[in-house]
């Protein structure tokens, strides 16, 4: 990537700033060694040595559904002594089931030549609320006993973070020391990073021990393409990852090794959008189908055929919620406007044709939520991303156009009138997208998606907010500390909150509880039947309608004012009472009054289906 280019824009944006107020001063990364405390610190710098030097970690996945854990680890090869890819599993410690997986060869290339095993098990038949025990064999050796606590399964919490990418602060200095990001022990940039990961992890598990799973949106390290499996030890080494599985996406710092595809057993592998790392993958739990697909690979067919084989596997999921790790719609300064959104015009139909409501993304090493999304309808261009010429990482000064074969410099030179006229198409291009009108921050049956933006969880590396806040972001974030957000999902409501750590490890809420609630047949009310027909509640109605197309505010000003095309964000009526009174009512709809039957009950008015169907909700 131009870095150069790069520099020179948060140069000129901290310049803009500071011309409205003083420039706030933040360090880029997260310190370890600062929020650490000189004890804890200290202690994990003591066994720094041998955390970089055990790749044998166990990882857990969420399976094919909520009954199943998957789990990855490896075994060092040994004279002698084979493979053992059993997990010991149960809720009786001295009675444990035995379940068999398999067992392949890591490419000795990741591992300095010393020769390893990874091992893939799948344990079955787990139940909601239920406290279990585990072991694993490496070579035939059982480890200590583990628990895990599965949580309810009807509503979920689930910890939402982005690139954790340990070993993304090398460069940084560290007291009198530069952190390095050399092989091993030496990658001291690793040491830092996984301790602040496992800070972060532990933090967001003290506040909330009912965790079903978390989901990763990419980059869980840093090297691309080269060694690295001492920052997937570090990774690993966070405690709370023992008792938590990890629902996983590659990132373009994964995609160019197997080794995440060794570290990590994800369920239900598809042969689509695969690169050396692994391909799209997705799982069901509770009330959603979950959908990862590695848009490192740029063949959105492929992507296609992933939702459409997820979605025939549970077509009555009540939320389909996908993760991706560029984020195609994002805010940050070094993606959201250049290679982050390369895929947006592709993915953003299909998104829109197979209902899926929330998008999960990384990349970009900032907090935004969208408004609700969807497209344009109109016929836009296709765009690629390719490796440079040697292979060995992204070529991040260029797009592709897939169907003229057009290169288009993402970072156009002075005076380059053809590159900066092809990067200007490509822009204008990329506004694809439609922002839906709704109101406030809980939206009910909303016709759009959600696109949300993760911050780095460890703070490896930050980057700056765009200078210009984009049209489709309804909130952003850049407080150079670590953020992780909680989805709660149930039947009909999904709810996220975000929260940064200070330095002391408090913690913040960066932005509004958000929430998106799906009712039966679009429409929630409290019914009364009188003389034989169903009279619904009018502010449930409204409340329920809020957000789609056919939402209409409903205020009272001397009578029912009724204004169509507008949110409603007052109160809904708690309770349904017994009876009403039937009552002719004069309703002022747009500006001119029209009479209907209706039913008054403790204060409120309920109408007919016929005379909703004239607002234009038919239920």
């Amino acid at each position: 990537m131009n870095m150069s280019k790069k520099v020179l824009a948060g140069v000129l944006t901290g310049s803009l700033l500071m011309g409205a107020a003083p420039l706030a001063l933040a360090s880029p990364y997260n310190d370890s060694s600062v929020t650490g405390g000189s004890e804890a610190w200290n202690a994990w710098v003591a066994q720094w040595d041998a955390v970089a030097t055990d790749y044998t970690k166990v990882s857990l996945t969420p399976g094919a559904d909520e009954t199943e854990l998957n789990f990855a680890w490896y075994s060092k090869v040994e004279d002698g002594k084979a493979a053992t890819p059993v997990v010991h599993f149960g809720t009786d410690k001295e009675n444990l089931k035995t379940f068999t997986g398999t067992a392949d060869a890591v490419d000795t290339a990741l591992t300095d030549g010393v020769a390893y095993q990874y091992n893939h098990v799948t344990v079955t038949g787990l139940q909601a609320n239920s406290t279990y025990y585990y072991t694993v064999e490496r070579n035939g050796v059982q480890s200590d006993v583990v628990t895990y606590q599965t949580q309810d399964f009807s509503t979920l919490k689930i910890l939402y973070v982005g690139d954790p990418q340990v070993g993304a602060s090398k460069g940084q200095t560290q007291g009198d020391v530069t952190l390095t990001a050399d092989s091993g022990a030496g990658n001291l940039a690793a040491r830092n990073d996984s301790f602040a990961w496992d800070r972060t992890l532990d933090i967001a598990t003290a506040q909330n021990p009912d965790l079903n799973f978390i989901i990763s949106a990419g980059d869980q390290v840093n090297k691309t393409g080269k060694a690295k499996e001492e920052e997937y030890a570090g990774y690993l080494s966070a405690s709370a990852l023992a008792s938590l599985p990890v629902a996983t996406t590659i990132g373009n710092h994964d995609s160019l090794n197997a080794d995440y595809m060794y570290h990590f057993n994800n369920p239900n592998t598809t042969e689509y959008g695969k690169t050396q790392a692994g391909g799209d993958y997705y799982y069901s739990y509770g009330a959603g189908l979950f959908i990862v697909l590695n848009t490192n690979n740029y063949n959105v067919a492929e992507h296609e055929k992933a939702i459409q084989e997820a979605i025939a596997s549970n077509p009555d999921a009540k939320w389909r919620i996908v993760t991706i790790h560029q984020d195609i719609y994002g805010s940050g300064l070094d993606h959201s406007d250049t290679d982050g959104m390369i895929l947006r015009t592709q993915l953003t139909p299909i998104f829109d044709e197979y209902d899926i409501d929330v998008v999960l993304q990384g990349h970009d090493h900032t907090y935004s939520r969208t408004k609700m999304l969807y497209g344009d309808g109109q016929t836009h261009g296709t765009y690629e991303f390719r490796l440079n010429d040697e292979g060995t990482d992204y070529d991040w000064d260029n797009a592709y156009n897939t169907q003229t074969d057009e290169k288009i410099p993402l970072y156009p030179e002075e005076g380059d009138t053809t590159g900066t006229a092809a990067h200007d198409a490509f822009q204008a291009d990329n506004g694809c997208y439609t922002i839906e009108s709704t109101s406030g921050n809980t939206v009910t049956n909303p016709k759009g998606i959600l696109y949300m933006t993760a911050n780095s969880a460890s703070g490896s590396k930050f980057y700056e907010l765009i200078a210009s806040q984009q049209d489709y972001v309804a909130e952003r974030s850049q407080n150079w500390l670590p953020s992780y957000s909680v989805i709660s999902l149930s039947e009909d409501t999904f709810t996220i909150d975000t929260y940064q750590i200070t330095d002391d490890g408090k913690t913040e809420k960066i932005d509004d509880t958000f929430t998106i609630r799906k009712t039966a047949d679009g429409v929630s009310a409290a019914t009364l039947d009188v003389e034989g027909e169903t009279y619904y509640r009018l502010r449930d109605v409204a409340a329920s309608v809020s957000g789609t197309d056919n939402q209409f505010d409903v205020q009272w000003d001397n009578g029912v004012v009724v204004n169509t095309g507008k949110a409603y964000t007052g109160a809904v009526p708690t309770g349904t009472p017994a009876s009403g009174a039937a009552s002719a009512l004069n309703i002022t709809v747009d500006g001119k009054t029209v009479s209907t039957n209706a039913v008054l009950a403790e204060g409120n008015y309920y109408v007919s289906a016929s005379f909703l169907a004239t607002l234009g909700v038919n239920l």
